[in-house]
């Protein structure tokens, strides 16, 4: 196998253990170097054969301008919302994500968490034991109540194994006819397509979202949809903010007509926390962390060395987004 020069452009504020594991991952198979934001830009990209993008958040256009030697760029991330994918294709740059597959564990113990928490009025309780409040509240028990999944993907199939162990129903929705084997895996109780969205949001106590964000699911939760919502019912998103409209749902949990909310992804991020919504005993809201877990560094990281790896060997890498 060839040995490749790898530029590494990192985010220095989260750059453990991310950065680390790449590191790790690639050892000593190949020739890897970091950004240094000190230095003139363009030389550092000179004679590079991969480039690692550390969440598609570091990569310009004027970066992919200098990379004249590159053959991949890797986005250390799921997201590319935030990264110049029409410019790389003008350029030609074969480009590639770490998919929903390798944080999905991640995100749907984060959307379990919200559940339990909203069920047992977390913030709530928190607040009568300082208060020296015993007994209260009354929480809600999860066996026999429905979770509806949006979005059947990886880590809404994660959730709907948690869910079933809690002995929830389970409601999916997705746009691909879902794997008969992962069917009789999983059993959902229901499985439906986009169509069948309002009753799945109609019937549902918890919404999960697990959605990418694009023009077709940019506020598929809008303040139509809200209204469907039984008033006990709670959304959970751990995708992206943007799915739902937030103003819409800033009023409803304000105005109590839902049961609550679990937020840890936000159309602007960060979020204006001078909103009231955050402060509501039935909101819980973490900073953007569903996906931020060790196990997902270290899968992200072995992706990228084998696709580090693929290109050495001048094989076709995995998880274009190019294409």
């Amino acid at each position: 196998m060839r040995r490749l020069n790898v530029l590494l452009l990192p985010v220095h504020r989260l750059y453990s253990p991310w950065c680390d594991d790449v590191k790790a991952a690639i050892g000593v198979h190949h020739n890897l170097k970091e950004l240094d934001d000190d230095q003139p830009m363009a030389p550092q990209f000179a004679g590079i054969d991969v480039v690692i993008d550390q969440g598609g958040s570091r990569g310009t256009p004027e970066m992919m301008d200098a990379a004249t030697d590159c053959k991949f760029w890797q986005v250390l991330g799921t997201g590319f919302d935030h990264f110049p994918l029409t410019y790389i294709k003008k350029k030609g740059i074969p480009a590639g994500n770490t998919p929903g597959l390798f944080s999905a564990i991640s995100l749907a113990e984060t959307a379990m968490m919200y559940i339990i928490m909203l069920s047992r009025k977390y913030k709530e309780s928190v607040h009568n034991f300082h208060e020296g409040l015993l007994y209260h509240p009354l929480g809600f028990e999860l066996s026999g109540k429905t979770v509806g999944i949006v979005g059947f993907g990886a880590s809404g199939r994660e959730l709907a194994v948690r869910a079933k162990a809690f002995g929830m129903r389970v409601m999916g929705i997705d746009v691909r006819q879902i794997e008969q084997d992962v069917l009789a895996t999983i059993q959902p109780d229901f499985m439906g397509t986009p169509d069948d969205l309002d009753r799945v949001v109609e019937e549902c106590d918890y919404l999960s979202l697990h959605l990418h964000l694009n023009e077709e699911t940019h506020h598929i939760i809008d303040a139509r949809r809200l209204a469907l919502m039984k008033p006990t019912a709670s959304v959970i998103n751990v995708a992206r903010g943007a799915l739902v409209d937030e103003d819409a749902l800033y009023q409803v949990l304000a105005d109590g007509t839902i049961g609550g909310a679990g937020l840890d992804v936000f159309a602007e991020e960060p979020p204006d926390l001078s909103q009231p919504v955050y402060q509501l005993p039935n909101v819980i809201v973490t900073p953007h962390i569903a996906g931020a877990t060790d196990g997902t560094s270290r899968r992200r990281a072995a992706c990228t060395a084998e696709n580090t790896d693929r290109i050495a060997q001048g094989l076709e890498p995995l998880y274009r987004i190019d294409q």
